[in-house]
């Protein structure tokens, strides 16, 4: 489903690197009139990684055990192909903006003191995204965080990658043409829907609303925890939001029945509300004289920030989307030159990197150190050294706010402990106390009978 939710208005491509990094176009997106938040740049902009001229940290832990060493051989040669520079580690945390990383650290606290602070979802990327939705307001931005939070636990999206299965995904499919697609020339994935073709009453029949909805958190998920994470290693860079395509073609106000709005507004709020700063720009395509009056009505649920990233274009679109995506990423209903004939077309593929093997592996790799990591930071460990990433900067004893703030929720644990301890040893002490003096008791009584 199209994803109504970031920023920044026109963005050029700068073909001179030949890397096809963006830069914002400050001139044209700036605060158009009657506008109320801000226009960031891409959010990918805050993790570029520094060019070799560049100062930049240490992307090899020194210590042995918490080296690249580390890894099987096999995938220690795969890493190799990122460069010498660039760890595994760096790529997907990308270099993070020393102002952001201040501005996160005191809504981490500011989280922690409040008790939202779960141990879960509060890495860096996550509160950078909620942050950037409130334009760095800490309370609304708290507020948006802690309902996500109480979402995510009501609606069980965690177990929902594991214990979900959508059986009927072929057959909705076929009703709704949706689908990832490569990427974009930046690293990006490419996300389509043909919703000129949505047959909403084949739909309902093969699937239920809530199911649907259900599936679609499932491939939010995998978005942000399989495709962003491998498309990064691919780009060698930080890669945090999808390029998306909507074919408009032959909608009109008759294609948004009641069973269809009723879809659209519930992933449109969910979206906007738990899956913030994950679209860079979305091109509508094929959008005709039926589809040109039905935007007019739709354009009312949008804010200011989504309305920047979106582009319609009528039937003449294709040099625009050869700007930012390469022909061979785009399928030929599209005016691309590809079919992906073995996979049923390209909306079923999945075609990208979260689909190499190694990729995946490699992810998984990571995942489990992670944890074992993390088991060991519980333990005292330092979460900086567990991990090896050596890129946050101190602030003055060698500790960054974040594990600062760490320490202090280990050591508020530890003292609980040691309170509960103290009461378990003090009711004992009492017990035996209690008993030495009603047994000193009884003796005294036996004693003073004999000498009367």
């Amino acid at each position: 489903m199209f994803r109504p939710t970031e920023t920044c208005r026109d963005i050029t491509i700068s073909r001179g690197s030949g890397e096809g990094e963006e830069t914002s176009d400050l001139k044209r997106s700036q605060f158009t009139q009657g506008r109320e938040k801000s226009i960031h740049p891409p959010i990918e902009s805050h993790w570029l990684l520094r060019s070799p001229g560049e100062n930049k940290p240490s992307s090899l832990p020194k210590q042995g055990i918490k080296s690249m060493l580390n890894y099987p051989l096999r995938i220690r040669d795969s890493l190799k192909k990122l460069g010498k520079s660039k760890s595994l580690r760096v790529v997907l945390e990308g270099v993070h903006d020393p102002k952001d990383e201040k501005l996160i650290d005191s809504f981490r606290e500011l989280l922690f003191v409040e008790g939202h602070l779960t141990g879960k979802h509060n890495d860096y990327h996550t509160l950078l995204r909620f942050l950037r939705m409130r334009d760095f307001d800490f309370s609304k931005a708290k507020d948006t965080y802690v309902n996500y939070l109480k979402w995510r636990e009501e609606y069980g999206v965690d177990a929902i990658p594991k214990e979900f299965k959508f059986e009927e995904y072929a057959e909705v499919k076929k009703c709704y043409p949706h689908g990832y697609h490569g990427v974009d020339r930046y690293g990006r994935p490419i996300y389509i829907e043909r919703i000129g073709m949505v047959d909403i009453n084949s739909l309902v029949q093969a699937t239920t609303i809530e199911r649907f909805v259900k599936y679609h958190v499932s491939e939010q998920e995998k978005t942000l925890n399989l495709r962003f994470p491998a498309c990064s290693i691919t780009a060698k860079r930080h890669i945090a939001s999808t390029t998306s395509i909507l074919d408009v073609k032959g909608v009109g106000m008759s294609n948004f029945s009641k069973p269809a709005r009723c879809l659209f507004m519930e992933i449109l709020k969910i979206d906007s509300n738990y899956y913030p700063e994950t679209l860079n720009r979305l091109f509508i395509v094929n959008a005709g004289n039926g589809f040109r009056m039905l935007w007019k009505a739709l354009r009312a649920f949008l804010d200011a920030r989504t309305l920047a990233k979106i582009h319609v274009l009528g039937s003449n679109y294709l040099s625009n989307l050869l700007e930012v995506l390469d022909q061979s990423n785009l399928p030929s209903f599209l005016g691309g030159n590809c079919t992906c004939s073995d996979y049923g077309g390209c909306l079923f593929s999945d075609k990208g990197p979260w689909q190499n093997p190694e990729i995946v592996e490699m992810l998984q790799l990571t995942s489990i150190t992670e944890e074992i990591y993390n088991t060991e930071s519980n333990r005292g460990v330092a979460s900086e050294e567990a991990m090896g990433t050596g890129q946050n900067e101190d602030s003055g004893d060698g500790k960054t706010e974040a594990q600062k703030i760490q320490a202090l929720e280990r050591a508020l644990v530890d003292t609980n402990k040691e309170i509960q301890a103290l009461k378990t040893a003090l009711d004992s002490t009492k017990a035996v106390s209690l008993e030495m003096f009603v047994v000193y008791c009884c003796q005294f009584k036996s004693h003073h009978v004999l000498f009367i």
